[in-house]
């Protein structure tokens, strides 16, 4: 079993900056892929950023792209968004997740129900 919980939400102004981090207590964490999803009232949960198990190779929605950046500390058990430039559209509650490295994964890391556990979001609010 893998928990996650985030944390490091917040209210910011529009082109302030947050770091949400995501802390595991499950075991063997680098053996999984992390995403970060939001999901705003109203609307469904959307893919943010992907970072995969071995390669640490990064994915980006086009909408975060060059202001958001996903990373990892395996010895730390915790992946991180540092979120950069936020702009209103920016608010929802963000949730992590974690995957096993499967062929769905691989091939679609921006769906939801290819991930296995999730945390219990934290909600971000950026002002105009």
């Amino acid at each position: 079993q893998v928990q996650l919980v985030e944390s490091g939400g917040g209210m910011v102004p529009a082109g302030g900056s947050l770091r949400l981090s995501c802390a595991s207590s499950g075991r063997a964490f680098s053996n999984y892929a992390m995403g970060w999803f939001r999901q705003a009232p109203g609307k469904e949960r959307e893919f943010v950023a992907h970072i995969r198990a071995n390669s640490g190779a990064r994915f980006y929605a086009d909408s975060v792209k060059g202001r958001f950046i996903m990373s990892r500390d395996n010895a730390k058990n915790t992946a991180y968004l540092q979120m950069n430039t936020l702009k209103p559209e920016d608010t929802a509650v963000y949730y992590c997740a974690a995957a096993r490295s499967t062929y769905a994964l691989y091939t679609n890391y921006n769906a939801p129900r290819n991930y296995d556990y999730w945390g219990q979001g934290t909600q971000v609010t950026v002002s105009s």
